[in-house]
């Protein structure tokens, strides 16, 4: 039922390259496909071979525990070593990739080595 609410959003979204139906879908999938892009897979077997500390994992809001109440998603999320939940990017920091996920990516490391989080 989700990926059909999603496509409705996605097909009747008033302003979708500034507010689109998911913008963390963007990046991940290209919108409306259901695989995984290839950019996007790129983009996530970087951080392996870059040896981080970090692990780049995805989740739908109906898979997290209570921590994440409160919140709006999309969103992305890091968790240290002994700490809580914390937001790294809104919604909208995410729309301003366009789908790009090279360009997440790097925003995403500048983000983590400033706030004392490896990736």
């Amino acid at each position: 039922m989700g990926k059909l609410s999603y496509g409705y959003r996605k097909l009747t979204a008033k302003d979708p390259d500034n507010k689109p139906a998911c913008a963390a879908c963007d990046i991940t999938h290209g919108g409306l496909h259901l695989e995984e892009t290839a950019q996007w897979k790129a983009a996530k077997a970087e951080v392996v071979r870059s040896g981080a500390v970090a692990d780049v994992k995805q989740f739908h809001r109906d898979e997290l525990d209570g921590e994440s109440q409160g919140l709006h998603f999309p969103m992305v999320l890091a968790k240290g070593e002994g700490s809580g939940l914390r937001s790294v990017m809104s919604s909208e920091e995410l729309a301003t990739f366009k789908g790009d996920p090279q360009a997440f990516m790097q925003k995403l490391r500048q983000k983590l080595e400033g706030g004392g989080s490896a990736l």
